[in-house]
């Protein structure tokens, strides 16, 4: 039988894999976005994220330990799943559309939904709900980001 955290591991890097369906053209549009001036972080933004995935998939593994196959551990994973997914799909979505509020959108989503389970993993492990911080820290600020775009580039909104 396979372990947990290799399924777990796999799943979290295929999803990822999912952000790499963006064209030049679409990369060029979101190149020649005017920035603000204190958004001197911007080359770091791949090393966090690949941390905030590592951290999220740390948290499922935990969560699956506690009670592995169980039917509220199930739903977990695919909440766990959709937060991913809605992640992922923020850069694809954003520069497919060229709409900097589909991306607002989507970080909203995102941080709801990694809130909400957040409270749900809570009773079941400390460390889950921990693990989950950076992600909950990242993304108001990777959501105020986009809306600063959106001010800088009112054409592109």
């Amino acid at each position: 039988m396979i372990p947990s955290w290799i399924i777990i591991g796999a799943v979290t890097f295929f999803i990822a894999l999912g952000s790499f369906l963006i064209t030049p053209r679409d990369v060029k549009w979101f190149a020649r976005l005017s920035r603000p001036r204190w958004l001197v972080f911007e080359p770091l933004i791949p090393v966090i994220w690949t941390v905030i995935f590592i951290s999220g998939a740390a948290s499922a593994y935990v969560v699956w330990e506690k009670n592995p196959g169980g039917i509220i551990t199930w739903l977990l994973m695919a909440l766990y799943l959709l937060v991913e997914i809605i992640t992922v799909a923020y850069i694809p979505i954003m520069l497919r559309f060229r709409s900097l509020k589909a991306g607002e959108i989507l970080g909203l989503t995102g941080l709801i939904l990694a809130i909400l389970l957040a409270i749900c993993v809570l009773p079941i492990s400390l460390m889950a709900a921990l693990l989950l911080l950076p992600y909950l820290i990242w993304t108001p600020i990777g959501t105020y980001t986009t809306d600063e775009l959106k001010e800088l580039n009112p054409q592109d909104a």
